[in-house]
């Protein structure tokens, strides 16, 4: 079926990075298969994430499929883009549905796009995995491809200003070898796994990022154990829990 909304909007997309003069450093997008169905799993720092996994995806002349929160897809501008593109609306209370669309995505050999964590990260840390993408791969007999994305939370994310400027904001994204979700494991040993993988890809996009905090109003987007003034995870659990 042609894709009449999913490739207009990454043109519209590439145009906008271009206006915001990003600095996009990608690799390991040979990692992605070119056919067959996978799921793309990555860290989760903004509102943009899944934007920037999803051109990870392009030059292997793949699109992805996000799940999202359902919330977005009743939204009266994202909505019909999201239905468009045929991303996978969550519904939290009723996710067996949302479950079952992504597997028979995987099973007609779409790339489906996962957020483990399900929401933002506001320490910029990992968070824990859901164990959900694992049992998606091992059901559809799929692979898993871990990635991670840097800088995105500088543009858009939970609890600060969005920056749309011409920012000249670099942003690393760095994709991994597939992880094998065999079905003889458990999927909490899978997912454990491809934790490691993400925690490593992520270190690796931020030990690749070429610009460190401009002075002491800058610093909140760096994650505290790198000497940022982000919340770390502890503090954010106990804002939550208030």
């Amino acid at each position: 079926m042609a894709e009449l909304v999913y490739r207009p909007v990454i043109g519209f997309a590439r145009t906008l990075f271009k206006v915001w003069d990003l600095r996009i450093d990608c690799r390991g997008s040979e990692n992605i298969p070119r056919s067959g169905g996978a799921v793309l799993v990555s860290n989760h720092i903004s509102y943009l994430d899944f934007v920037f996994n999803g051109l990870a995806a392009l030059p292997q002349k793949r699109l992805v499929r996000f799940m999202a929160k359902e919330s977005v897809f009743r939204h009266k501008v994202s909505g019909p883009l999201m239905r468009g593109m045929k991303h996978i609306p969550v519904d939290r209370e009723q996710g067996e549905a949302a479950y079952a669309h992504a597997l028979q995505s995987l099973r007609s050999g779409e790339i489906v796009g996962v957020f483990p964590e399900a929401t933002i990260s506001q320490s910029f840390t990992l968070k824990s995995f859901k164990s959900g993408a694992a049992r998606l791969a091992q059901e559809a007999g799929v692979p898993l491809v871990p990635m991670a994305v840097w800088g995105t939370q500088r543009l858009w994310t939970k609890g600060h200003p969005r920056n749309f400027k011409r920012s000249h904001t670099p942003i690393t994204i760095r994709v991994g070898e597939a992880v094998e979700a065999s079905r003889d494991k458990y999927a909490g040993a899978v997912t454990r796994q491809l934790r490691e993988r993400v925690q490593e890809l992520l270190e690796a996009a931020q030990r690749a990022y070429p610009v460190r905090p401009k002075g002491p109003d800058d610093t909140w987007w760096m994650p505290a154990h790198l000497g940022g003034t982000a919340p770390t995870p502890e503090q954010v659990r106990a804002a939550e829990a208030h």
